[in-house]
């Protein structure tokens, strides 16, 4: 809509990336786009979409083509996580699919892992969901509570995780428990568990203000044997696995708040000129033009920093405060541009058929998941203040040391 202004994105500029664009659009267009509304009132979407983006190729795209993937670099996947949002559908939880749970498994599984999980994820055979948010721990990971006892040849694991997205449809989920070895706690490990699962069981799906399509519920493990096999990586490292990994997460945050973003103000621009108020259309406002150029304008100061937030990604530069930079900054406008776009579109802003509407509703929960925009800047400013919080820290351990 605004394309003879808008910066060439310097992330999506090959034949390939183009090609991926359409298809992409395409699959929108034939297999969300008619059945959304359907998926809102089931809170959840259908395995077959699962099935069709397989079939298309649009799962895992960075896993290597010996598993099943197509090998290509995080912006091929990036491109896609913004695109779905973008067109204004939340409902497919591709993006932590592909995104968080597959790279878990590519960076630390063990050769058998990869070829038993990897290839049918990439077809959507098996739905994958992670789990490390409990009841009683938001953003602090340390204060984890489940437990996975070894039990010399297997684990049992007991405990609770809460606002599992993915969790009511998943066929596998990647859990954070602490590691109970002799019955000393040996810190956090990582476990895959299968569904099928006996004494692993899933609550109904949450009833949400938005993203009223993606199954979101709670996982509970009574007692539930995991062979040693399905441990991830090694004993105890599970803290130092999900804090190389965040990064990537939060870049994927960041990336579908863009892509809501330009979708929003795309939206509300093509609604602006077709609008009546005062005998004449709503864009020929001085006000209206005024929000649009400062959307605009934030819009793609976002879009760059993002672009080389994946430029560093692909080289394994991306630092986790530069993450966490993006995680928040680009939820936060994501959040300031649809409430504009909202206030513009007057009364019908508020009404569920418009996109707008339910782009307001979606996008409030991107600054809470993924660790809360709160913890982000604790974060940044750590890096900031790094000398600062060092010398707190060996504080900290003298006082240890002597007691």
């Amino acid at each position: 809509m605004f394309s003879n202004i808008k910066l060439k994105r310097s992330i999506y500029n090959t034949e390939e990336h183009d090609m991926l664009l359409k298809t992409t659009q395409q699959f929108i267009e034939k297999e969300i786009a008619p059945h959304h509304a359907q998926w809102e009132e089931n809170g959840m979407v259908s395995r077959e979409v699962w099935l069709k983006a397989g079939e298309t190729g649009l799962l895992c795209m960075d896993v290597s083509l010996d598993y099943g993937g197509a090998g290509l670099d995080f912006s091929f996947n990036a491109l896609i996580t913004e695109e779905i949002p973008k067109a204004g559908y939340t409902g497919p939880g591709f993006f932590l699919h592909s995104d968080i749970v597959a790279p878990y498994i590519v960076d630390y599984g063990t050769e058998e892992q990869k070829q038993r999980w990897l290839p049918k994820m990439c077809t959507g055979e098996i739905i994958t969901s992670i789990g490390m948010t409990e009841p009683g721990c938001g953003s602090d990971l340390q204060a984890l509570k489940t437990t996975a006892v070894d039990m010399g040849d297997h684990y049992v694991v007991n405990g609770q995780k809460t606002f599992i997205t993915n969790g009511y449809m998943c066929d596998l989920v990647i859990i954070a428990a602490r590691t109970i070895i002799n019955e000393k706690d040996n810190g956090i490990s990582l476990f895959v568990v299968e569904a099928e699962r006996t004494g692993f069981s899933k609550g109904k799906p949450f009833k949400k203000i938005g993203m009223k399509a993606q199954d979101t519920c709670e996982l509970f493990f009574d007692n539930v044997e995991i062979p040693k096999n399905n441990l991830l990586g090694e004993v105890g490292k599970g803290f130092i696995y999900m804090m190389q990994k965040l990064g990537r997460e939060r870049l994927s945050v960041a990336l579908m708040a863009v892509g809501g973003a330009e979708g929003a103000l795309e939206n509300t621009i093509e609604y602006s000129l077709s609008r009546q108020a005062f005998k004449q259309p709503i864009a020929g406002f001085q006000n209206t033009q005024f929000k649009f150029a400062e959307l605009a304008t934030q819009l793609q100061i976002h879009q760059t920093f993002c672009d080389r937030c994946v430029e560093l990604f692909n080289k394994g530069e991306l630092t986790p405060e530069v993450a966490s930079m993006a995680k928040y900054s680009c939820t936060d406008i994501h959040q300031l541009i649809v409430d504009e776009c909202l206030q513009l579109h007057g009364g019908y802003g508020y009404m569920w058929e418009y996109y707008i509407a339910r782009a307001y509703a979606d996008c409030r929960v991107a600054r809470i998941y993924a660790g809360t925009n709160e913890i982000m800047k604790l974060l940044i400013a750590r890096g900031l203040l790094k000398e600062l919080y060092d010398a707190q820290r060996k504080k900290k351990q003298e006082v240890i040391a002597t007691v």
